[in-house]
């Protein structure tokens, strides 16, 4: 079976990818208008970049079932985020500096080209590994081909574990910086940086001085832009511990802002959070578009978490495009604009509820965005209940009196990763008005409160036989109003 992990797709049998396809497009849970693949295993968003007009969005992609294994890059395009066209696999790890996987990273324009870096990662017979940090380059006409000269950095420094990876690279003044993530060799996380002239020939030039040390025992999937007029970083630390509302997945995402100086390797941390509060966010990227919205994808899903779609040989997905502002020191995500086109025709709700449930829609196609907002708030809890059925129900339930937002799933029969809970939630201050927008896709609900100061997402399993209602409830008063649309297929 260890053997087998390890094929590219070049080594597939006659006919076996195509069962693969038709097997997991049988699949009801599998989403219309989020990125995800066709059959196998996705996880993280890797090389975002708009170029020439055209967005690419590539991710991890293991070919042969709901599983980790021989990582390849696959690739989508788009001209406006919501359409996106499935183009060939952009990267097969053939090379011996990327033995076990080409893995994650991200993408710059130089000279009208785009520039892909990522971790070629390596395996040894007695259970070691090690990184090399490898390019390749993306042109006009969607192909892709590797740096002849690859790998750009062998090996990892001194002082580290061969948990070494995900490089994103940017550009300040002259100099071209890397971020990588990477494990001291006392097993704690750090963020490391190289530096070039050209993008091409690289040097190590030390680690990131940051007021979080020993803060889980790796440091995946690091990003650093600036926003607002502040540095932030994002990253995926490992192994940290749940503290009150926050860290309840198996491995969390963090932002933190302040003010980093390049030269000298210091952060100057003012504020820290989780990113995203729901049961199922791992790994963002950003990158900058051509009309200067900082945008981020991310992967629905977890590392080393079993989901009920995998008995289908398909998993995950990515999601929505979201556009980042600051207010603050407090990152916002909004869903880009461009969405809107997939809406159907808006059916309208609106309303009082005292002391009551009310069903919006009794049997929806479980592919749906509501826009709403709850006014003259006067209930100890109120809220909404999605894939409502007469044995589960997703409940978004606002608590005045506890002062919190929570997410809850524990009614559904496929349940998966309780270990780690069947709630999740996040401190909320209650107003008299509270604003909610859902983008609910088959298996996938991102949910984001009050334009995206609080998000969460999530996957959710329905019975497949079942009928899905959408309610709204209040223990006490409240009015309500809803904007309701279906979605048309974007993938």
């Amino acid at each position: 079976m260890a053997e087998s992990k390890y094929r590219t797709i070049l080594e597939a049998k006659s006919g076996e990818l195509e069962a693969l396809k038709e097997k997991a497009i049988k699949d009801s849970w599998q989403p219309i208008y989020h990125i995800h693949p066709q059959y196998g295993l996705m996880n993280d968003p890797n090389g975002l970049i708009q170029l020439n007009g055209e967005y690419h969005v590539f991710y991890q992609w293991y070919p042969y079932g709901a599983m980790h294994g021989m990582k390849h890059w696959a690739h989508v395009k788009s001209t406006d985020l919501v359409t996106w066209e499935r183009l060939p696999v952009a990267l097969t790890p053939t090379e011996e500096y990327e033995s076990h996987g080409a893995y994650s990273g991200g993408a710059i324009e130089k000279d009208g080209q785009g520039l892909l870096f990522y971790t070629g990662n390596v395996k040894y017979e007695d259970g070691s590994r090690s990184a090399n940090q490898c390019i390749a380059m993306l042109n006009k006409d969607g192909s892709v081909e590797k740096y002849t000269h690859n790998p750009a950095v062998r090996g990892v420094p001194d002082g580290y574990t061969g948990h070494v990876r995900d490089p994103k690279v940017w550009k300040e003044n002259d100099t071209y910086y890397m971020l990588l993530g990477a494990q001291r060799e006392n097993e704690t996380g750090a963020l490391i940086v190289y530096e070039s002239s050209d993008a091409l020939q690289w040097s190590f030039k030390g680690e990131i001085k940051t007021s979080l040390p020993d803060f889980g025992y790796m440091w995946e999937c690091p990003d650093y832009f600036k926003l607002d007029g502040k540095d932030v970083f994002v990253f995926s630390p490992q192994g940290i511990k749940a503290d009150g509302h926050d860290f309840h997945n198996i491995y969390n995402v963090i932002y933190a802002v302040g003010t980093f100086d390049v030269e000298s390797l210091t952060f100057e941390m003012e504020y820290y959070r989780e990113i995203d509060k729901g049961f199922d966010f791992y790994a963002p990227q950003t990158f900058q578009d051509e009309s200067g919205r900082r945008l981020l994808f991310a992967w629905i899903g977890n590392p080393d978490v079993d989901y009920p779609s995998d008995e289908y040989g398909w998993a995950h997905a990515l999601t929505l495009p979201r556009e980042l502002s600051l207010e603050g020191n407090e990152l916002v995500q909004k869903p880009v604009e461009e969405l809107n086109k997939l809406r159907d025709q808006a059916v309208h709700f609106r309303g009082t509820l005292k002391n009551e449930e009310v069903i919006i829609d009794e049997a929806t196609n479980n592919a749906y965005e509501i826009n709403m907002t709850f006014r003259e708030v006067a209930a100890k809890q109120f809220g909404l209940e999605l894939f409502n059925s007469k044995e589960e129900e997703l409940r978004l339930v606002f608590d005045t009196e506890k002062q919190e937002v929570r997410l809850d799933r524990s009614s559904f029969h496929h349940q998966y990763a309780t270990e780690y809970g069947v709630v999740r939630s996040e401190k909320w201050t209650a107003s008299n008005e509270v604003d909610v927008r859902v983008f609910v896709d088959k298996s996938i609900v991102e949910i984001y409160i009050n334009g995206g100061k609080i998000v969460f997402t999530s996957r959710v399993f329905p019975k497949k036989d079942s009928k899905s209602a959408v309610n709204v409830f209040a223990e006490g008063a409240v009015d309500y109003r809803i904007d309701y649309y279906g979605m048309s297929r974007g993938i």
